[in-house]
Formats: C-alpha cells, sequence, structure tokens
C-alpha cells in the first residue's frame, strides 16, 4: 500500500493555499464563491474576542463587548446581524443551540432554541397523496416545512441569565445596516445566483434577491431591508414577545398559512406557547479533556462523544494528518457512531434513548472493531447494543438534513464563553420571508417516514417535537477550565468536522487557523468524501484501497474556534467563508 509521505501541518496548509477552492457541500445546493484556504496566523487577544461568519457580525459584537457588556449581550448583537447580511444561513426566523461556560461559577449550561413542529403536525406531514415521502424540494418550498422559530427566546432566556447592558440597546447595529443597507457579499451574490429558480418563484424572496429587471443580485449592490430594520426596533422597544404576537407574528403565519402551493399548518397559538429550554450538557472525555456539547434534540455531543471514545485508544499524535491509517480509524468510528445515532437519537423529550450511549464498556466494545488493516465491510457497520434503562425498539428512519447554518463563538472580559450554531436549515430556508426574514424549513430534519412494518422511527414527525440535529457546539475544558471552543455548519457533515478539529487541536497541537484549515475527509455513511482541489485528496488511493469508496467533493464547513492560551485567547476562522475573528 501507497504510504502519503507526512507533512508537518504548515506545510499542508501551504500546500492548500496553492489552489484549493473550497465550494459548498456536495450534498447542499449552492456553491461558494472562490475564497480559497489560507494559512494565515491566528488572531491573538487578551481580554475578548467574537469570531463570527461575517465581519459586520464580528465587529458588531465585539463594539458590545467594548462597553462592557458580557457573551449574553453580544450574542444577540452578533445573531441579529447574521441574520441580516447572511440570511441564507441563519435568522430570527430559525433555530439554534448554544453552550454557555460561566466563569463565575465554572459550570456549563446548554439552551435549546430548535424549532418545534406545530401542535396539529402528524406523522404523513411530509408524504403525498400516493403515502410516498415527498421530493426534498416539494417538502421545503413554502409553508408545510415551517417550524415554530426559536432563536428570539433563546436569546430572551440567556441574556436574562448573563445579560449585563440594556435588552433595547443590544439591536441597533442590525436595524441600522438594515435602513442604511450594506454591501452583497461574493458568497451571498453566488448562492442567491445558484438558487435563482426557486427564489424567482416565490414572491417574496423575488421582491427582495433580484433587482427590477428581475437578475440575481450582484457582489457590491447595496441592499437595503426597511422591513427587517422595523422587526429590530420592535424586538429592542417592545420585547421578545413582539416576535411570537402581533404584527410579526401575524406576518408568519400569513406567509405559512395562506402559501398558495404547499401551506403549513403552524399558528399563532404554536408561537405562543414556543419555550427555549435549558438542558443538560453532554461532556464526554476526551485524553486529558472534557468535551462538552448539546444533547438531544441534537446528535451532536453524543455523536461526537462516541467518535472519540472509539478513536482514543490509537495514537493519532504519532500516525499524524497525513497517514491514511488516521483516516480509516476516524472514519469507520463516524460510520459506526452514525448508525447508533440513525437508531436511537432523537428529541429525548418524545423518545426513550439508551442511557448508554457514552457508556466506557460499550464504546470499547465499538472501538475493537477498529482494530483491523482495511475499512469495515457495510455490513458491519449497524448500531450496537448500548445500555437501556428500559429497552424501547428503534429504527432508522430517512432524513434529508442539508447544511445551512452558521457557527460564532464569543469570549467576554470576565471569561464567559458563548458557543452557538444557528440555522434555518436548507440554504434560504423554505424559500419564504415574513417581516424582512426568512423563514425555517427545520421540520424537514425529521424523518419523512414514520414508521417501518410497524415500528416506529425515533425522528418521526410528532406534535410540538422538536426535529433531531446535528450542530455541534462545543466547549473543551481541562481542569475544568475553558482550553478551546469550537463549531460548524454543515448539515450532517458537523459532526466529523467538529471531531476532526478536536483532534487537530489535541493530538496534533494545531492553531486554531491551523485546525479550520485543514482539509475535509468525512465519512458518514460508506463513502468517503475527500475535499477537491486539496492535498486531502492524495489520500484516496489509500482510502480506495483499504476498502473504501471514495470522492472528491466540495466540503464547505465554516468552522469558528477560540482557543484559550498562556498567552491569550487565539481565534481562527473558517477561510472556506468569509469569517473574520477580532478581538481586543
Amino acid at each position: 500500500m501507497r504510504i502519503v509521505q507526512l507533512l508537518t501541518a504548515t506545510t499542508v496548509l501551504a500546500v492548500i493555499a496553492l489552489g484549493a477552492m473550497a465550494q459548498q457541500a456536495a450534498d447542499t445546493v449552492a456553491p461558494e464563491a472562490d475564497t480559497g484556504i489560507s494559512a494565515k496566523p491566528p488572531v491573538i487577544a487578551q481580554r475578548r474576542m467574537v469570531v463570527s461568519a461575517n465581519p459586520h457580525a464580528t465587529r458588531a459584537g465585539l463594539e458590545v463587548l467594548r462597553k462592557g457588556g458580557t457573551a449574553a449581550d453580544a450574542l444577540v448583537t452578533v445573531q441579529t446581524v447574521l441574520g441580516l447580511v447572511e440570511p441564507q444561513s441563519s435568522g430570527i426566523g430559525g433555530g439554534g443551540f448554544l453552550v454557555w461556560y460561566d466563569a463565575k461559577t465554572g459550570e456549563i449550561t446548554t439552551i435549546d432554541g430548535r424549532e418545534t413542529a406545530p401542535a396539529t403536525a402528524t406523522n404523513d406531514l411530509f408524504l403525498g397523496p400516493d403515502r410516498e415521502p415527498l421530493k426534498f424540494f416539494d417538502a421545503v418550498v413554502g409553508g408545510r416545512s415551517v417550524g415554530v422559530p426559536g432563536i428570539v427566546r433563546l436569546m430572551e432566556l440567556i441574556h436574562k441569565r448573563h445579560g449585563k447592558l440594556p435588552w433595547d440597546s443590544l439591536f441597533g447595529s442590525a436595524a441600522k445596516l438594515a435602513e442604511d443597507g450594506f454591501a452583497v457579499s461574493p458568497r451571498l451574490a453566488g448562492l442567491i445566483a445558484y438558487d435563482r429558480d426557486r427564489l424567482f418563484s416565490q414572491a417574496s424572496t423575488r421582491s427582495y434577491f433580484f433587482d427590477t429587471a428581475g437578475n440575481p443580485l450582484q457582489e457590491g449592490y447595496v441592499l437595503k431591508n426597511i422591513d427587517y430594520g422595523e422587526s429590530m426596533r420592535s424586538l429592542a422597544q417592545s420585547g421578545p414577545d413582539a416576535f411570537y404576537t402581533g404584527a410579526i407574528a401575524d406576518s408568519i403565519i400569513n406567509a405559512i398559512q395562506l402559501h398558495p402551493g404547499n401551506p403549513g399548518e403552524l399558528t399563532v397559538e404554536d408561537l405562543t406557547a414556543y419555550r427555549a429550554k435549558e438542558r443538560d450538557a453532554v461532556c464526554a472525555p476526551y485524553r486529558d479533556y472534557e468535551v462538552c456539547g448539546m444533547g438531544p434534540p441534537s446528535s451532536g455531543a453524543l455523536t461526537v462523544g462516541q467518535i472519540l471514545a472509539m478513536i482514543e485508544p490509537f495514537d493519532l499524535a504519532e500516525l499524524g494528518p497525513n497517514d491514511p491509517v488516521t483516516w480509516r480509524i476516524i472514519g469507520d468510528a463516524t460510520r459506526l457512531a452514525f448508525a447508533d445515532r440513525g437508531r436511537y437519537m432523537a428529541d429525548s423529550d418524545f423518545v426513550k434513548m439508551p442511557s448508554g450511549l457514552l457508556d466506557k464498556d460499550y464504546l470499547a466494545s465499538r472501538s475493537a472493531l477498529l482494530i483491523r488493516q482495511d475499512a469495515l465491510p457495510q455490513e458491519e457497520v449497524k448500531p450496537g447494543e448500548p445500555p437501556w434503562d428500559k429497552a424501547e425498539l428503534r429504527l432508522e428512519g430517512a432524513e434529508f438534513e442539508m447544511p445551512s447554518t452558521t457557527h460564532f463563538v464569543i469570549v467576554d472580559d470576565d471569561g464567559n464563553v458563548a458557543s452557538m450554531t444557528s440555522s434555518i436549515e436548507n440554504a434560504f430556508g423554505a424559500r419564504q420571508m415574513a417581516s424582512g426574514f426568512l423563514l425555517n424549513n427545520q421540520l424537514t430534519d425529521f424523518s419523512f417516514v414514520a414508521e417501518r412494518d410497524g415500528q416506529a422511527v425515533a425522528n418521526r414527525v410528532e406534535p410540538r417535537k422538536r426535529p433531531r440535529s446535528s450542530m455541534s457546539p462545543t466547549i473543551i475544558l481541562k481542569d475544568g477550565k475553558p482550553v478551546f471552543a469550537l463549531g460548524s455548519p454543515g448539515g450532517s457533515n458537523i459532526i466529523p468536522y467538529v471531531a476532526k478539529t478536536i483532534v487537530a487541536l489535541v493530538d496534533w497541537k494545531m492553531n486554531p487557523q491551523e485546525a479550520v484549515s485543514l482539509p475535509h475527509l468525512t465519512n458518514r455513511f460508506g463513502r468517503y468524501d475527500v475535499e477537491e482541489g486539496t492535498i486531502a485528496e492524495a489520500l484516496a488511493p489509500d482510502l480506495e484501497a483499504f476498502g473504501f469508496k471514495v470522492a472528491a467533493r466540495s466540503l464547505n464547513s465554516g468552522l469558528h474556534v477560540v482557543a484559550f492560551t498562556e498567552a491569550g485567547l487565539e481565534g481562527g476562522a473558517d477561510p472556506r467563508r468569509e469569517g473574520l475573528a477580532a478581538g481586543d
């Protein structure tokens, strides 16, 4: 077997920088701007830092911190600005998850702002008249796919707990930028052009994302959003309830229920009933660290924790990032973890899950399957039998989780840390706008099929249930103190992106910028995807020799990382997107 020559991390990055052009992940809807992958050094700061997917959002959040605000205050500003300048990825019409480190108590908590299904939702929500599952975009475009947005309630909860600045002071940046206008970025322009047919087919997105001649907005076009500015000022003046009642709520319901071709069932009562939930963090050991993230309805922390536990017995530090054996181990560990994810993980308020998904002995038995010289045959990649408190049979479903998501990290002067991933699911969500923002299509993260042979699928549609997610906001502790905070967009690829980045930080001692710039190799369901245009493609022959099917694909993450070092804070922003790390 040919073994790729081991290179240092710096050399890898230099090779990437010579010609890599990363595009949108292959199983999403659109290409990215040709930003390339750079080997720039990490951003270093002493007291505070913001890393987000857009410079406008990063700078606005940093300004909040400079005024004495906490990470909770800055979070509100960063999210509302992102919803304007990066509307295809997240916004107040969507949902998300937050992992929070409280510097005063040393505790990690998580807040679930995931969308919920309407109270009237049934198992056949995404079945056609023939009782067969709808095609993905037939389900997405319109009102049917829209869940109750949760971001505003998440912002409300974290601000009440940890904010210092007045709520009404946190929306000015987004309001002013909406009313004055902002230049359409290369990435947004490219995504509009790629999705032009679906966006043009819907009245609200046609009027916003196209010029008067019917052409997609071009890079540099100054885009104003007066409706969004009014929504921001309404939220500032009247508080979070202004989103779930009154004019904004009416516009949401009208967009959903009055859609001419694909109406939805969400009601004002669904909006007013929504609550963000504080949940216990899910923490898993790795080497000398504690990796903490979001539990169900996110599958992120559990699946990342399983992957890390299975690879821990192997000396990845010695193997390094360029040995194909490293990726055989990580790839097969990911496949095994995804098998458990597909069968067992869902909204734990509705579905009983095995208590032992992170059980040490159980994962040791799964890790033992990786002690071999070749890839696991597909027939051997199946869910395990983790310990249960009370066993409940579950079957895999049929989901179409697509990546249109964002991640940001904020560290304030007091040492509080916010690691947050938010999303509207597919790029441009349901392609419906209300009061200046896009509505999500998160209900398509449910399984379209509710049962097989009379047995229930864990992630089936149920009233007021939250669909399973792969979002993996993460904070890593050592001796009770934060050492890394990270996360990424990317659909179900979020999980291998985050797991790989943790290995890069912990085992390969990369700085944050090196770690987020490292080429991607992911294997969730059997096919090994390697990031095209990078040195990862050189590993393809060796992976094929192991028995994997390999495809060079565009794998567009949006990894953002902050590391806590003796010298201060180090930030890295994924160069595949338009992110910025900044601090003082």
